[in-house]
């Protein structure tokens, strides 16, 4: 019998690869970058599932070769903003992603910078590194607290909730802006709803916890910015182009705002000669906000067992389309 043909497009999570070739005829693309869109074209034409990854970008083309043969592509992601949904819905192809992992270890990372930032914790391994801790003088170095704080929660998703739990800890004020009420939550954590606007001018810290969409493209741009207070700090792990570099860069060089820290960058990787690399008010991470060894390979067996299913003809764990 013939084997199912599957196309992975990177080797990261070895487990789900392992499980994915105990089934079926299983090609790799072993190269670190995502596939050229020609070969994505060849493997859709050829493959009946594809695992991608949240930089793959699959468009209209692609999905028109993979018309009548192609059954699924598994994204191991949350986010699925890099695949054209609609055309993939017309050519009957289904769409997964991985839901329910990451949250805990996103919310994990939010607080890591969270705290990074204020209390300048990468300021000052720097300093040290860079041979400018020749005497005790704690006065460069003076942070802001974070307990007893005011912290706005912009999106208050999965990822947004497990957020207020640590919060809780730090006996932080926490306020929510999220398009319908919570009302179950607001009576579980004592959280209050607040415009968009309010959040910005009122909290300490600002967490950006919304999906990239049209609605939620450069939300946070020159106005908002405006709107937060000097003493703040905005805290992005959600997608890239949620906000405006180029307006954060001005605002953390006028003094608009305390200070950032960002998890996603539009573009991605950021250009090394962007000028907010040279800002000491800003903190950058490569994306990996979801990066716990843990959890990377559970969404990559998760997107693997979406594969598996499908091509079983079995119900698909988490189809987005």
């Amino acid at each position: 019998m013939i084997k199912q043909k599957v196309f992975a497009t990177r080797a990261r999570v070895p487990e789900a690869i392992k499980l994915l070739q105990s089934l079926f005829d299983v090609e790799v693309w072993h190269e670190n970058t995502p596939p050229p869109k020609n070969v994505l074209i060849e493997k859709a034409a050829l493959c009946n599932a594809i695992m991608t990854e949240v930089d793959d970008q699959i468009d209209e083309d692609i999905l028109e070769s993979g018309k009548g043969n192609l059954k699924i592509i598994a994204n191991r992601a949350v986010g699925y903003n890099n695949i054209n949904i609609e055309a993939a819905t017309s050519h009957n192809i289904t769409i997964t992603n991985t839901p329910g992992i990451l949250a805990e270890t996103c919310a994990d990372m939010t607080f890591a910078l969270i705290l990074s930032i204020a209390r300048k914790v990468v300021f000052g391994d720097r300093a040290v590194r860079n041979g400018e801790w020749t005497v005790f003088d704690q006065v460069p170095y003076l942070g802001t607290d974070v307990y007893g704080k005011k912290l706005g929660i912009v999106g208050l998703g999965d990822i947004g909730e497990k957020v207020v739990k640590r919060s809780i800890g730090f006996e932080m004020d926490v306020y929510y802006h999220a398009r319908t009420e919570k009302t179950e939550l607001e009576e579980k954590y004592g959280v209050t709803r607040l415009g968009l606007d309010e959040i910005l001018s009122t909290c300490d810290y600002v967490s950006l916890h919304v999906p990239l969409n049209p609605e939620t493209e450069q939300m946070i741009s020159s106005k908002e910015l405006g709107l937060m207070q000097e003493s703040s700090f905005l805290i992005n792990t959600s997608r890239g182009p949620i906000v405006d570099l180029d307006a954060l860069n001005t605002a953390l060089t006028a003094g608009q705002i305390k200070g950032a820290a960002i998890d996603v960058t539009d573009p991605e990787p950021i250009p090394i000669g962007h000028p907010i690399l040279k800002n000491e008010n800003i903190i950058i991470t490569p994306h990996i906000a979801s990066a716990s060894k843990a959890t990377f390979t559970a969404m990559g067996v998760a997107a693997a067992n979406n594969i598996i299913a499908a091509l079983q003809n079995n119900t698909i764990p988490s189809p987005v389309n």
